[in-house]
This record gives structure tokens, sequence and C-alpha cells, in this order.
């Protein structure tokens, strides 16, 4: 059937609709095929498919849980810590930051969090946000990616 008008060209058969293949071949590669192979498990040709190694980290985009292989991803996660004396990125909280900040505070408050003010009377998550941004309360940890994969944990209480 078409949008334009030609209705007496339709081939499919509207009543009786193809049979479902249920035998359709699988896409992904089994783990216990490849280690029953004569060279085991270690032994990729140039066509298959095997994650690139340098040494003994995997090499990874960008995005830090991208390689996660179990705890030996997030020692080598905490490894890529710039420590706080060490620190290169401005002590300011950009308009992005703020933003997230703000709403995820906010989320937790109205989600019945503890409030780390007085309210005086505020309801609105939000504004009750504010308030604790304002005065430094709030419990969170912003952490900024470098470029080089390593990254910074600034508190809120430190950033202006």
């Amino acid at each position: 059937m078409s949008d334009y008008g030609d209705h007496d060209n339709d081939e499919y058969d509207y009543e009786n609709p193809a049979e479902f293949d249920e035998n359709e071949p699988e896409d992904f590669l089994n783990p216990e095929d490849l280690e029953n192979n004569e060279g085991g498990a270690g032994d990729f040709g140039e066509d298959s498919y095997h994650p690139q190694v340098n040494g003994e980290r995997v090499v990874v985009s960008g995005d830090p849980n991208a390689g996660y292989q179990g705890g030996k991803a997030m020692e080598l996660s905490r490894e890529k810590k710039v420590p706080n004396d060490q620190r290169t990125t401005t002590p300011y909280m950009t308009k992005y930051e703020r933003a997230r900040v703000l709403g995820t505070r906010a989320l937790q408050i109205s989600m019945n969090a503890p409030v780390l003010v007085d309210l005086e009377g505020e309801t609105d998550p939000l504004q009750i946000a504010m308030k604790e941004l304002n005065q430094k309360k709030i419990p969170l940890i912003v952490r900024r990616y470098l470029p080089d994969g390593w990254y910074e944990d600034w508190t809120c209480e430190e950033l202006l």
C-alpha cells in the first residue's frame, strides 16, 4: 500500500504473511567455541574481533566505563586521579557544573534526602538546593576529566 495512490501494484499478501524463520544464525561469537579451537582463546587471526592490548592495559575510548574489566579497571581509574595539590583546572564552578549539581541535589531533596540548611518555609527542592549551594553545604564532588584520561575531583565547598 502506498501513500501516493497506486494501490493496484501491491505485491504483499496481507492475509497470508510470510512465515518467520526461527532458525536464524546468531551474530555473536561464543567464548566456548573459541576456547575449543586448535589454537585456544589466545590465538586470534587478523580478521577476528579482539580488543587491542598495550601490555597489561586494554586500550579504550575516552569513556571511563568503556573498558570495564571487573576490579582491575577500577584500580586503573584510581591510578588516574590527579592529587589535590597538583590540580591544574580553575577553582571556579562552570555554569554546566552548577546546573548539574543543582539538579542532582534537588532530585535528592525531592526523594527525601536530609536537608543541610535551615528551610525557613521553603518547599521547592530547587530553591533548597540553591540555598545549600550558596552556603557551600552540598555534599557532592565534581569530577573533571582531562584530555589525557586523568581526572580531578573538586568538592562543592572548594569551588567558587
